[in-house]
């Protein structure tokens, strides 16, 4: 019996090591932006990346190594299996984010415990552009028609502990989006772990790979269209029908290695430092860095939360975000409510509002 433990954890310790050893090598061999040319703005779902939830995004997204319950299903897979509070593994989030040119950013998600280790997740996120008036080169002020646009992401979560410090989940996800009438549809996954150790007061690492899977290409009626095969032959006929082949487009993948270290950590007290290195395959290495300050008791607690997003790009229109959150606890649930705050210098200011339920 002994053994056969020592076997497990030794391929458990084998794993944890394989797996950082991976994500770094595809971290540092994709970080030279002048080894090929810019893929910036070369990937479809682009609002895979927003990152969902009040507290990822007042952390300026480095929130991969902490992210528990419902939230962990929009950031890391793997922190869906952690226990929240040390008791409470079932969750549930409403999430409301006003972005930016009146587009409205929701998501909603759901844990829940199947098994004495395991952990079920679903997940939903929906993007709406709102309606735009249809415009043409005859009438440049407006036909009088209108069309919208939108994107959806439903996933379908599992996660476990493989040991009581090591945790790990994947995702299957379908990816929709519509603009007047035409969509395009894939399926993609998402996988990523969290390694609780014994140092620094309990430093936690995780990685995770997410939107891996198929591309994005528009179908629809507006891509088919009457042709004439032979123009300079009256006999022939003008409506043969066609359909204009329309680009494929990659997901946006995102490789990301996260650290949170509690540098301040007591019976009532917590300051945790965070840190996330991610890399895209559409756009340059970045690092986002985040910082909780945690006061809290068995029954309350409050959470004031600040972020510096993009620390390695100079070419974007805000870097700083804040936030914070407070949960009560009531006959057994806990209740939470968080709020972020991203100011932009060009661009409205943005939103998000998330209501939280654990039990």
């Amino acid at each position: 019996m002994e053994a056969t433990l020592m076997k497990r954890c030794n391929s458990l310790n084998h794993m944890r090591k394989s797996l950082t050893l991976l994500l770094l090598a595809l971290l540092l061999g994709t970080s030279n932006p002048g080894a090929a040319q810019s893929r910036v703005g070369t990937t479809a779902a682009t609002f895979l990346t927003l990152g969902a939830g009040a507290r990822g995004t007042s952390l300026g997204h480095a929130y991969t190594a902490i992210a528990t319950g419902p939230d962990a299903l929009f950031w890391n897979p793997g922190g869906a299996a952690r226990s929240y509070n040390d008791r409470m593994r079932g969750g549930v989030l409403f999430s409301s984010n006003k972005w930016l040119a009146g587009i409205d950013y929701n998501a909603f998600a759901v844990t829940i415990p199947v098994t004495s280790t395991g952990v079920f997740g679903l997940s939903l996120a929906t993007v709406d552009y709102g309606r735009m008036d249809v415009r043409s080169v005859a009438r440049p002020e407006g036909t009088g028609e209108t069309f919208g646009a939108s994107d959806l992401s439903l996933a379908l979560t599992y996660a476990m502990p493989l040991t009581p410090s090591f945790f790990f989940g994947g995702s299957t996800k379908y990816v929709y989006q519509s603009i007047r009438d035409m969509s395009a549809k894939t399926v993609a996954f998402d996988f990523g772990f969290v390694l609780v150790t014994d140092y620094l007061n309990g430093a936690q690492i995780a990685a995770s790979i997410m939107n891996f899977g198929g591309k994005m290409q528009m179908q629809g009626i507006n891509s088919e269209l009457n042709v004439d095969l032979d123009e300079k032959n009256t006999g022939s006929t003008e409506s043969i029908p066609a359909r204009i082949r329309m680009d494929q487009w990659d997901l946006p993948i995102s490789f990301k290695l996260g650290v949170g270290i509690p540098v301040i950590s007591t019976s009532n007290v917590e300051l945790m430092m965070l840190a996330d290195a991610n890399q895209t395959n559409d756009n340059n290495l970045n690092s986002d860095l985040g910082a909780q300050l945690k006061y809290f008791t068995r029954n309350l607690a409050f959470n004031t939360r600040v972020g510096y997003k993009d620390a390695n790009l100079d070419n974007v229109d805000t870097h700083w975000s804040y936030g914070a959150g407070l949960e009560v606890e009531l006959a057994g649930a806990r209740f939470g409510f968080d709020f972020a705050y991203i100011p932009f210098d060009l661009l409205d200011d943005t939103r998000t509002f998330d209501l939280r339920i654990y039990f």
